[in-house]
């Protein structure tokens, strides 16, 4: 089957439109030529990249694109994701389907973390995407609500959790260093929530990095997010000792998009 090709369009394809050209080609890119515009390009905005690169896919490549760059193309899924473009896309040829997918600005949207919870709400909505329109759909993760609601109970491992969520991914030092916990305390939790799918793990050299399972159910990585939006000083004390660790590791991105 030859690949479909879909674009996204936002305003500026600063952020959002970026974002999700980005993570359906790392999720799906066997299904789906991915590409991105903007109807007023503003170029990519720096935290678009950091955003992505926590979540562990090499991002340093991409650049803002003005729809005009399309004009000649024909496309599957023209998919706009902010009102003015939903407007504007439509000069876009396209054989297929159109879908308006509405996110927030994450460069006036409030809170600590605004472009991780973009991130995290267009990885949600990705794979819907993906779980519903390719033929060969993924095996979806069979997680127990009862197993997922009992891993949050304990506030080691919900501290772990949401530190994840807010990192995007953490070492086991790193860990030690947030909560302030001996080294064997630190990895019986994390092996634990991996033991529950709620984890997953990759080595890189003497390190072993954790990061939330891209596998999990929507409804699960929306109540691990929207815990951590909304709870962040929760975590802050973790954070300051974080941010005050010397000799953090330095990840590898192509071991970590490799391993996914």
């Amino acid at each position: 089957m030859p690949k479909q090709k879909v674009l996204f369009v936002c305003t500026g394809n600063s952020a959002r439109s970026q974002i999700a050209e980005v993570l359906l080609r790392h999720t799906a890119g066997d299904f789906f030529d991915v590409y991105s515009a903007g109807t007023d390009p503003q170029g990519v905005h720096p935290e678009t990249i950091n955003a992505l690169e926590k979540f562990g896919v090499t991002a340093s490549d991409l650049r803002s694109k003005n729809i005009s760059e399309f004009d000649s193309w024909d496309f599957d899924y023209v998919i706009s994701l902010c009102d003015k473009a939903r407007q504007e896309c439509r000069i876009v040829p396209s054989s297929g389907k159109r879908l308006e997918w509405s996110f927030e600005d994450p460069q006036f949207r409030a809170g600590p973390n605004p472009f991780g919870v973009t991130l995290n709400e267009i990885s949600n909505r990705i794979s819907m995407f993906v779980l519903i329109e390719t033929k060969e759909k993924p095996k979806p993760l069979e997680l127990d609500p009862i197993q997922f609601f009992k891993s949050l109970t304990d506030e080691v491992r919900l501290r772990c959790l949401m530190l994840v969520q807010y990192e995007g991914e953490l070492c086991v030092c790193e860990m030690m260093a947030a909560l302030d916990e001996i080294q064997p305390k630190v990895s019986r939790h994390l092996a634990l929530l991996k033991k529950n799918d709620l984890l997953v793990d990759r080595r890189q050299g003497q390190w072993m990095y954790y990061r939330i399972n891209p596998e999990l159910p929507c409804w699960a990585k929306t109540v691990i997010s929207e815990a951590t939006e909304n709870n962040v000083a929760f975590i802050e004390q973790s954070l300051r000792r974080l941010e005050a660790m010397g000799d953090r590791p330095q990840r590898q991105l192509d071991s970590c998009k490799s391993s996914n």
